[in-house]
């Protein structure tokens, strides 16, 4: 279309248009009130328990005037929550901080006849929009006049360049955008040209992927589901428990108390007393500092996953990438650098490599910033990029040839000319570059046809770009005249890419290693989707057709019939937003957790609705805001990074389950067993919150300070349905609770029934005994699942011992100086030697086991190998 033939609208249709139509405005995201932020917390299904327990509490509380044991469970309710929804809400603000968006940007559009500028945002379908060099597209559009037009489209399909022509007849069958059309978001690489509005605001492209991104998804994390089971299985047991206690404590009281034959308000007084202690079984079985050691677990894996580029904004995904079974990962910008290079370029004549440079750097129009970054046509850039590398300098170059004329690269041409006169020789010098069989069919015969076809085939195999250089002298003004003239030299044969990132084919290994499968979702060809897979070591000569998808296959499929394939895919190349968002869901249904990583706006639907979305730093606004991670390095190797954070972060949890439940148990047993026989209760309020102190706050810090060990990623992901509470860690709290139970109750029933009874000295030891067994069954709940020995296993534990420090310092200095308070009285070195050495035996005892196990399996596992 000619330019003059391009009309723009009125003032008047402007207005209808907007009426009609809207603004171009994509609806923001609503961001999270800080009050919404802080409810979320009381659906963790432990808090829920916990809340219920502090009013069975309460209500015993009013009956005995102890509000004791209510305010200590709701002080735990409060932290759990605070300190979860400050880390949040402290992530959210600084994530606002790195995702602003522009809506004023000046546009160039035509209306009433004349070109003028307008803010993005009053841009309406109908408008003329001129595009140039640099310049993001405003919205939607149709081409009316394309001149040497290269659009950046890796914020939508991942492509960096793709070529756009006004003629339809030139359009491109396979793009993944029609190549007459410019989206909203894009980028134009190289050119300029002229397009007439289609689509604003939310109905765009990115307005609808961006739609999508914002869903509020309410799956479950993995961790949730687990809690919940966790919480249903406390809730019973504690149940039955006080139905048991209940029970058997109203018929000891009928058979040998003489229940019956009381006056019936002591009777009754009796009863409630029974009912109360039952109920009290209940509090008691709730893991109060569960939550609270979550919460902190993630919160100091929040901070320090931030140190190895991991910005968190939602807490449970630090937990949830240890669930994860499947990556879904976009190529450009996440596995490769973005950033097009020359990885090799053939000379075929005998130029100095001087002014071979300076056909080069005149024959571009694409500059090099003060770091190294392309402004203009990334392909000119990458050429100019790989001068430099070559101590070629293009600035001097290109300023001391004197430009005569130039044939801007087309489309439809699919090469560009220019003559100058050379700064170097003075000669006039005629050069081209462009598709190198339009730019050898320029070239005089060289007997080289072989020989360069085959290069060419070994690079296209390769999934690399390849353009053709050539050069000849020519009196001629014009270039078409010049090209028509005389036959060119053939010069050189450049191979460009865009290469992977160094540190991804060891990331990816990692990934595979720990039983996680990748797979790549790219807008690009599926040749080069798969020369970047054969790269990175995803892709190998044993895969073929049931591994690779394009985009246009996958939408054609049934839901049924991908089911049964998207286990085995590893590629999907020319996808458009939305095939993302479907493959996760397809995967999800399988019954895999599945992250997802990417920094365009075509990932953020799919960043939305994975259970764990990666995006870049330097991604698109729309991407950051659909993640729950942003990776500030956009570095793949980031992600088996906060694999193993996840994973360690999940085995410290486990800890703490298993070193709560046990103290539990033992609790709950001495409890029972004591109120059957009518013993009182060996521990004053106070000594119980002390305990309830090192039960959830210590224990808990000392378990989340844990450092994360490398060896998790050696390990296959666990199970998503798998309960919290393994096989092993039931034996361990059945094992070491009954221990504790059976000595604390030996010594209790002893002294209960000898002459002297209970003695405050008695009680003390007793107190102390009780302590000390958590003491050190906190090193039982360390060597969980370790590979080594306790003692082998101390780098990077330093608050762990620092903690139990303060626990055993804090437990002298209760008993020394303690007094009536703590209802205690100072013992002797002998005593405490005593009481140390023997509490001791729990911790030493459970590493002989441990080892032996380890040993076993090493030597099941070396007579598999054998």
């Amino acid at each position: 279309m000619k330019r003059s033939d391009i009309r723009g609208l009125t003032s008047e249709e402007v207005l209808r248009s907007r009426a009609l139509h809207g603004d171009n405005v994509i609806t923001p995201p609503r961001e999270e009130s800080p009050w919404r932020l802080f409810a979320e917390k009381f659906r963790d299904p432990i808090i829920r328990i916990l809340l219920l327990a502090a009013a069975l509490s309460l209500a015993i509380a009013a009956v005995e005037r102890d509000f004791t044991e209510p305010i200590g469970i709701l002080c735990a309710i409060v932290l759990a929550t605070g300190v979860g929804f400050w880390f949040e809400w402290d992530a959210q603000r600084r994530f606002r901080r790195l995702n602003r968006v522009n809506d004023r940007v000046p546009v160039k559009v035509l209306r009433d006849g004349a070109v003028g500028e307008v803010p993005r945002c009053d841009v309406v379908v109908g408008d003329v929009v001129y595009v140039e060099s640099g310049e993001t597209v405003p919205a939607d559009g149709v081409l009316l006049e394309a001149v040497s037009l290269k659009v950046d489209e890796s914020t939508l399909t991942g492509e960096p360049e793709v070529d756009k022509t006004a003629d339809k007849a030139h359009c491109d069958p396979d793009a993944t955008y029609p190549s007459d059309a410019l989206m909203r978001g894009t980028r134009v690489a190289d050119g300029y040209g002229a397009m007439r509005v289609e689509a604003v605001g939310d109905r765009t492209e990115a307005g609808r992927v961006t739609e999508q991104a914002t869903v509020r998804n309410d799956d479950p994390t993995p961790l949730d589901s687990q809690l919940e089971r966790l919480s249903r299985l406390v809730g019973r047991a504690g149940i039955a428990l006080s139905v048991a206690i209940f029970g058997t404590m109203l018929l000891k009281a009928l058979l040998f108390g003489g229940l019956l034959e009381r006056p019936w308000l002591d009777a009754a007084q009796q009863a409630l007393h029974i009912f109360m202690v039952s109920v009290a079984i209940i509090v008691m079985a709730v893991p109060e500092g569960l939550p609270m050691s979550i919460t902190l677990s993630l919160a100091m894996s929040m901070r320090r996953m931030l140190r190895t580029n991991n910005l968190v904004r939602r807490m449970h995904a630090c937990e949830t990438m240890g669930a994860v079974t499947v990556i879904c990962t976009d190529k450009t910008g996440t596995l490769t650098r973005n950033r097009m290079c020359v990885e090799e370029l053939l000379r075929y004549d005998t130029l100095a490599e001087e002014e071979f440079a300076e056909t080069v750097a005149a024959n571009t129009t694409a500059h090099l910033d003060a770091r190294g970054g392309i402004i203009g046509n990334p392909t000119e850039g990458a050429l100019l990029a790989h001068l430099r590398s070559r101590g070629a300098e293009y600035g001097p170059l290109r300023d001391g040839a004197a430009i005569v004329d130039r044939m801007t690269f087309s489309t439809e041409r699919k090469y560009m000319a220019t003559i100058f006169r050379s700064g170097l020789t003075g000669r006039r010098i005629l050069c081209v570059k462009g598709a190198p069989e339009i730019v050898r069919a320029m070239c005089a015969p060289d007997g080289r046809d072989e020989e360069v076809a085959a290069t060419l085939l070994a690079f296209q195999q390769r999934a690399m770009r390849t353009l053709a250089l050539a050069w000849a002298e020519t009196e001629a003004d014009d270039c078409a005249a010049a090209i028509a003239s005389s036959p060119l030299v053939f010069s050189a044969v450049a191979a460009i890419a865009d290469p992977v990132r160094d540190d991804v084919p060891a990331a990816v290994r990692r990934c595979l290693d720990a039983g996680i499968a990748v797979k790549i979702v790219t807008g690009d060809t599926p040749a080069t989707a798969c020369e970047i897979a054969r790269r990175i070591g995803l892709w190998s000569d044993a895969d073929g057709e049931r591994n690779r998808m394009t985009g246009t296959e996958f939408a054609a499929a049934s839901d049924e019939e991908l089911l049964e394939r998207v286990a085995e895919l590893k590629i999907l190349s020319r996808a458009r937003p939305l095939d993302k968002q479907r493959l996760v869901r397809l995967l999800q249904q399988r019954g895999e957790v599945v992250a997802v990583t990417g920094d365009g706006t075509n990932d953020a639907p799919a960043l939305n609705f994975a259970n764990v979305g990666l995006s870049m730093g330097s991604g698109t606004s729309v991407a950051k805001d659909a993640s729950a991670i942003t990776l500030l390095d956009d570095s793949f190797a980031s992600i088996a990074t906060a694999v193993m954070w996840g994973r360690s972060l999940y085995r410290n949890i486990q800890r703490f389950v298993l070193f709560q439940l046990t103290i539990n148990l033992a609790a709950i047993l001495v409890c029972f067993v004591g109120a059957l026989v009518g013993t009182e209760m060996p521990l004053t309020v106070v000594q119980i919150l002390w305990v309830n102190i090192i039960m959830d706050t210590f224990a808990a810090m000392a378990m989340a300070s844990l450092p994360p060990k490398a060896e998790v990623m050696e390990e296959r992901p666990r199970q998503r349905d798998a309960f919290i509470v393994s096989p092993d860690m039931r034996r361990t709290i059945l094992t070491c609770g009954l221990t504790m139970a059976a000595v604390l109750l030996a010594m209790l029933l002893r002294w209960e029934f000898s002459a002297e009874g209970l003695t405050e000295r008695r009680l003390t030891v007793f107190f102390s005994v009780f302590v000390f067994m958590q003491f050190w069954n906190m090193f039982n709940a360390k060597g969980f699942e370790a590979r080594h020995g306790l003692f082998a296993s101390v780098r990077g534990c330093r608050e762990f011992f620092l903690i139990l420090a303060a626990i055993g310092a804090g437990q002298w200095a209760i008993v020394t100086f303690g007094g009536e308070v703590f209802r205690t009285v100072p013992l002797t070195a002998r005593e405490w030697a005593a009481i140390i050495g023997s509490t001791s035996l729990l911790a030493f005892a459970g590493e002989a086991i441990r080892a032996l196990r380890r040993r076993t399996k090493r030597r099941r596992a070396e007579a598999a190998e054998a």
